[in-house]
């Protein structure tokens, strides 16, 4: 049985990148290899493939076409990663055409809860914002905050945006607060940030 692998292969600004990552799926299959029982008559074996583009960054183009790629060659029983959402989730549409799970400990953003279709076989070990979501709910429930929600939030619209889909986890979720009406302010490196106090003072009361 193959596993295919399909993470950064040097950026350590992921948590998922294959230097932290590798140990443990090297030790995972050698554990699995030696309980015969496990997997009889089967050996695990892993194929890598990187999904950083020329910059080092999670590619939403390098992560597919190495998908594809090790499908190919290797003909995979499941898929390890991407972690980046935007790599993620084209992978995540192949493996769930080819009938293929793919387990990633990324892939936060609330569109991947749509179990549905596309994501039916994509299982995340990690945290989720939907999550997050559900806690500013519970948050809000607590202290009786009925009437409004701002969310402030850094966005500079490259990479894998993670403040985007964090903030994205609670805009889904607040909204099932009756009467609650929730805003965002986004703001950018080198942004005005007294126009940003005056939309706070605005639109947070």
């Amino acid at each position: 049985l193959t596993l295919a692998v399909v993470l950064p292969r040097r950026n350590l600004t992921y948590p998922w990148a294959w230097p932290r990552v590798g140990p443990a799926v090297r030790l995972a299959a050698a554990a699995v290899n030696a309980r015969r029982d496990l997997l009889p008559g089967f050996t695990l074996g892993w194929v890598f493939g990187d999904s950083e583009d020329r910059h080092g960054l999670c590619s939403e183009m390098a992560a597919p076409l190495v998908a594809v790629d090790l499908r190919l060659a290797h003909q995979p029983a499941a898929f390890l990663g991407p972690g980046c959402v935007y790599s993620a989730a084209p992978v995540a549409r192949f493996t769930s055409h080819w009938r293929l799970p793919l387990l990633t400990a990324g892939a936060e953003a609330h569109g991947f809860d749509d179990k549905s279709e596309e994501f039916g076989l994509t299982t995340r070990a990690g945290p989720s914002h939907r999550k997050l979501g559900e806690l500013g709910v519970q948050l809000h429930r607590r202290f009786n905050w009925t009437r409004r929600a701002l969310l402030v939030y850094w966005d500079e619209r490259v990479d894998d945006r993670p403040y985007y889909f964090a903030a994205e986890g609670l805009y889904v979720q607040l909204p099932t607060l009756r009467n609650l009406t929730v805003m965002d302010v986004v703001f950018r490196h080198g942004g005005n940030f007294s126009f940003i106090i005056h939309e706070i003072k605005a639109k947070g009361r």
